[in-house]
């Protein structure tokens, strides 16, 4: 069972700045990932061709399962606004995380976490980008119960704050609820050290994944809840792959 997480930067291209929906299919593709999670995904986005990012990527893995958790209503860094309850935003331009399933899913779960109170400053990759001060956003965990071949398991897809504190505050709250044994997926916006020491829990993958070009350090990270670690298979495999897309390197964990 291979276990992954990608942010996707919206399917982004660093090098042409373009999002291309045949260069999504391929670079999901090349995942061949039983369980996804992605991260910065958009649907009815202009900037991504009015494309929903989590169908495409499903499609990609012939993935059945797959669900679409808006953060926000309108686009980062323009306009947005909070999501009022979790069916909002249909028709409209949203942003937010995917998880993608080949294995069957029991039930759905989203968990929503506030932004942070203050502005922070964010390097912006690309041409105009740089560092640049931003208002937080809210953010969501959604997690899925799967049947799969060695027995129940939890999975968990979020994106943290890019606020120093405020992402160890949100990783507690994303870690409490759901049965064992778990796993949480996503770019977390913490360094391999802190993400171990905060969550408690046991990374199932070490490398660097940011920046995409030569990663240096570690956003994207696959935790296990420690007490329940004799319910996972083995590790037998740990990648990050460079990727056509994005300014993060997907994070591959091979179970079993």
């Amino acid at each position: 069972m291979r276990l992954a997480t990608f942010n996707l930067l919206h399917g982004r291209s660093l090098t042409d700045g373009l999002v291309d929906p045949d260069r999504l299919t391929a670079a999901v593709r090349a995942l061949d990932a039983d369980v996804l999670a992605l991260q910065e995904v958009d649907r009815d986005q202009h900037r991504s061709g009015n494309l929903d990012l989590t169908a495409i990527a499903a499609h990609a893995l012939d993935a059945p399962h797959h669900r679409f958790a808006a953060a926000v209503v309108g686009t980062p860094g323009e306009r947005f606004r909070p999501l009022r309850h979790d069916d909002d935003g249909h028709g409209e331009p949203c942003y937010g995380i995917g998880l993608i399933s080949r294995h069957p899913v029991r039930s759905w779960h989203i968990t929503r976490l506030k932004p942070a109170p203050v502005r922070s400053p964010v390097y912006v990759p690309g041409p105009g980008g740089g560092l640049i001060l931003l208002d937080d956003e809210p953010r969501v965990v959604l997690a899925a119960i799967l049947d799969t071949p060695h027995g129940p398991l939890t999975v968990a897809a979020t994106h943290l704050s890019f606020v120093p504190g405020w992402n160890a505050r949100q990783l507690r709250q994303a870690l409490r609820a759901l049965p064992a044994p778990r796993v949480l997926l996503g770019d977390l916006n913490l360094p391999a050290g802190p993400a171990r020491l905060v969550s408690r829990w046991q990374p199932l993958g070490r490398r660097p994944t940011y920046p995409a070009g030569q990663p240096r350090v570690q956003l994207d990270h696959i935790l296990a809840d420690r007490h329940a670690l004799e319910q996972l298979p083995p590790v037998r495999a740990v990648t990050a792959p460079a990727s056509t897309i994005s300014d993060h390197r997907p994070l591959l964990v091979d179970l079993g």
